[in-house]
């Protein structure tokens, strides 16, 4: 059975907010013992006109993942983190969010512990952060528009940005066990890895991120292969969404204009993968 975090986990927030104090989520930290989830959290602060925050919580006894998975909360081994935004996009741009927020958990985890992208972390489209193979962490986005007043376009209301990371798990369940694994296990002295590096890297990352996004500066998605090896020239099955049928097997294609990917089908047929997850064929 697996134990409450010992004092010396407990999660130092003072030392979080004087690393992030440049960034739009300063004074906006928010920490729990146990909760259902995070993500729900962040939503009812957004139903009730919030558009900033941030929650980390030591357990999730709820979470979930992409589709109807769970995510796999043990007390204290992991960093549990929603972050609640709302920056002035388009619902057509909105749809970078999952990329753009594993890009800058990517870029924490190697500032943190030293790991090499895309060769070590990689990033699985378009939520998946793969350690040396194995899924270490997950994102997972929900989104509110505003009323569209034509002819202007949908805007973003606010968006939900749940993230998980692996931080110290020594043993997953035997069904997650072939396919998991966590950054303590993939570090060469097994050290045991703080909460709060990552997650104050991780929204330094991520606010930058949130500026080009709404700025004139460069995507990283010109870029592809620097962060991962999932987008273009990747054998990959794209399997249908949790209760589904269907799946096809093909190449991926790179990125479309909406930042959708694009999978050369061996039906010759290029395919936008509008949902569902990428495995391995």
């Amino acid at each position: 059975m697996s134990s409450q975090p010992s004092k010396s986990d407990t999660l130092n927030l003072a030392e979080i907010e004087a690393a992030i104090a440049v960034t739009q989520f300063a004074g906006h930290l928010h920490h729990l013992a146990s909760t259902p989830s995070t993500n729900d959290l962040a939503r009812q602060a957004a139903e009730s006109s919030a558009r900033h925050g941030v929650w980390i919580a030591d357990e999730q006894t709820a979470g979930r993942g992409r589709g109807a998975h769970t995510w796999h909360s043990e007390p204290g081994a992991g960093l549990y983190m929603t972050a609640l935004i709302a920056p002035p996009i388009p619902m057509q741009s909105a749809l970078r969010l999952s990329f753009t927020t594993a890009i800058a958990a990517q870029s924490a985890i190697c500032s943190v512990f030293g790991f090499e992208r895309p060769a070590e972390i990689d990033i699985r489209w378009p939520n998946d952060l793969i350690l040396n193979g194995r899924k270490v962490g997950g994102i997972l986005i929900d989104t509110a528009s505003k009323p569209a007043a034509p002819p202007l376009p949908a805007m973003l209301r606010y968006a939900i940005v749940g993230i998980g990371i692996n931080l110290n798990h020594t043993s997953f369940p035997p069904e997650l066990e072939p396919i998991a694994t966590s950054l303590r296990r993939e570090l060469e002295d097994d050290t045991k890895c703080r909460r709060e590096p990552l997650a104050a890297a991780i929204l330094v990352a991520l606010d930058e991120e949130l500026q080009r996004l709404t700025s004139n500066l460069e995507p990283r998605t010109l870029n592809l292969a620097a962060y991962s090896t999932w987008l273009t020239g990747k054998r990959v099955r794209v399997e249908g969404r949790e209760g589904e049928p269907g799946g096809y097997t093909g190449t991926t294609a790179g990125l479309d204009s909406n930042g959708f990917l694009r999978v050369l089908g061996d039906d010759g047929q290029l395919h936008t993968v509008l949902s569902g997850g990428l495995r391995e064929p």
